[in-house]
Parts: C-alpha cells; sequence; structure tokens
C-alpha cells in the first residue's frame, strides 16, 4: 500500500488506542471494530493517524486504489473529513471516504463540498436479536420448520468458542475451505486468512464465538462482537450445507447464547450478491444502516 505521510499500519498493539477511539464514539457499521480492521489488515492494509483529536483510518481496494473511513472521535470531524480527503488526493485523485452511515453525513457532510453517492452493496442489515432468536410470527415460518426440524433429528451439542476449542474452529474452517476449493478463490482464500488471524488471536481480540457439534464433530460455527451498546455485529458464520437447517440452527443459537440481552444483530452486508442479499432480506431486516462514498468537490 501507497503510505500516506504520517500514516501507520494497524497492528495489534494499537488495539488499546483504537478501542478508545471506538468506545467514545460507538459506531452503527460493522466495519468499525479493532477485531474487524486487524483480520482483514492483509486485504485493505488499513492505516491510521490521529488529527483534529479525530482517528483517520485509510484502507486500500484490490486494485490498489486507497479509500478513508470516516473521522472516528469526539475531536472536529468536519475539519478532520477536509484533511482526509486532501491527503487521499494526493495519492488517489477522486479517491473517496467510503462506509459512511447516514447520521454522520446528516451531522458532518456539507454537500457544497462533498458528492454524497448511495453505496447499497454495502449496507448492513440489522435485525432485532428477539427475531432472530424467537423466529415468532408467519414471515418466519420456514425459518422455524427448518430450525426445528434440525433440533429434533440431529444429535448435537452448542458451546462457546474458548481457548481449548480454538484448534476445533481451525480444522473446521479448514475442512470448509477444502470443500469450497478456496485456494481457487481469492475472496475465499482471503476469507480464510481472516478467519485463521481471527482465531489465532481470539484471547487478545476478546470476541465471541459459538459452536454446533453434531455426532461430536464440528458442524457450524459463528464469530461476533459488541458493536455498540445494543448491537452486536456477526462477522463469521461457517455451516456444512450437508445438514439440513443447521445454518438457521448456528443463526438462532448463537443469537441465542451470546446476543440475549442485545436489541439488535448486525450481519453486515451482502456486497451487492444476489444470492446473499435475498439471504439476507429472508431474516426480515428491522433496518439498514445506509452508507454512502463521499467524494470531494473541491479537488477535481
Amino acid at each position: 500500500m501507497h503510505m500516506l505521510p504520517g500514516f501507520k499500519h494497524l497492528e495489534l498493539g494499537d488495539k488499546e488506542m483504537v478501542t478508545a477511539y471506538l468506545q467514545g464514539d460507538r459506531p452503527v457499521t460493522s466495519e468499525l471494530t479493532f477485531t474487524n480492521l486487524f483480520i482483514w489488515r492483509h486485504c485493505y492494509h488499513p492505516a491510521w493517524m490521529e488529527r483534529e483529536n479525530c482517528l483517520l483510518i485509510v484502507m486500500q481496494t484490490k486494485d490498489g486504489s486507497l479509500f478513508g473511513l470516516p473521522p472516528l472521535g469526539q475531536g472536529d470531524k468536519v475539519k478532520a473529513l477536509r484533511f482526509l480527503a486532501d491527503e487521499l488526493s494526493r495519492v488517489h485523485p477522486g479517491a473517496g471516504i467510503c462506509r459512511v452511515p447516514e447520521g454522520f453525513v446528516e451531522q458532518f457532510v456539507d454537500r457544497s463540498e462533498f458528492e454524497v453517492l448511495p453505496d447499497r452493496d454495502n449496507s448492513d442489515y440489522v435485525y432485532l436479536a428477539d427475531d432472530l432468536i424467537n423466529l415468532r410470527g408467519k414471515k418466519y415460518h420456514k425459518k422455524k420448520n427448518h430450525l426445528n426440524k434440525f433440533l429434533k433429528t440431529s444429535a448435537y451439542e452448542y458451546h462457546a468458542l474458548d481457548q481449548e476449542l480454538v484448534k476445533s474452529f481451525l480444522e473446521m474452517q479448514e475442512q470448509w475451505c477444502q470443500i469450497r476449493d478456496c485456494a481457487k478463490d481469492p475472496d475465499l482464500l482471503m476469507e480464510d486468512y481472516a478467519v485463521y488471524q481471527a482465531l489465532t488471536h481470539f484471547l487478545e481480540l476478546e470476541y465471541q464465538g459459538g459452536a454446533i457439534f453434531v455426532d461430536g464433530r464440528m458442524e457450524a460455527f459463528a464469530l461476533g462482537e459488541l458493536l455498540n451498546e445494543n448491537t452486536a455485529v456477526i462477522h463469521i458464520e461457517k455451516a456444512n450445507q450437508q445438514i439440513p437447517g443447521i445454518y438457521a440452527a448456528i443463526n438462532q443459537l448463537f443469537c441465542l447464547h451470546a446476543w440475549n440481552d442485545v436489541e439488535y444483530v448486525n450481519r453486515e452486508q451482502d456486497l451487492g450478491i444476489e444470492g446473499l442479499r435475498k439471504a439476507k432480506m429472508s431474516y426480515h431486516p428491522h433496518h439498514l444502516v445506509n452508507k454512502y462514498i463521499l467524494v470531494a468537490k473541491w479537488i477535481r
């Protein structure tokens, strides 16, 4: 990645500093957790600096171009945003500030200075935790049937992730990747490495995980963490597709055991993938966290 002056590559040792900014300015978008930034750093190469009492983060796309994330913190976000746009333009004229939530746009963005472009493919799906746990009502009838079929026909156990189970999680991820032939799919290969980073740094990153064992063998797992005071975010979810209802089961059981004390569950974006969008809509989101791309008009 082309390093911008004054920016530093994100490392594990930055966790306390980044977390302090996140706790003082609680995010609503799924990208903004230290765990997410850290485990995907091989893909997006996040770099940071402090400016105007804000934390600025710059990322890299697959084609090597740069983009910024909205400034974090209690400082002057309007000035920080202008500075970030200027710095990005020195390397990539027209580079955007991306994954910007609606609330940030309304509060800090002057539309005479920035073009505001909707980014539907990166909008987060947010559900009521109670809906995902209890699957009440007619709209969840099919989901409830899939779940009940699994629960009634499988000799299963649910376990929360701890240090003793990390090896089993890694083994299941390896098996999942062999079945999906991750080596031939760059996106799956990058995700595989992100899962490896998450699991091998489980104690330091302090997220939560859960797994389903069927007949003593792990067949599904999920990883997630608190995003803000009333919302959890699910970063990773994997299951053996050959077992009917197991995806419905890991979704429901992880929420039941790990997130029954929060109001909302953010299940991230669909990236414009039709099948993923259909799957996420099938759980009837309470709302979407709409995101935008900001392009500075004065740089053109």
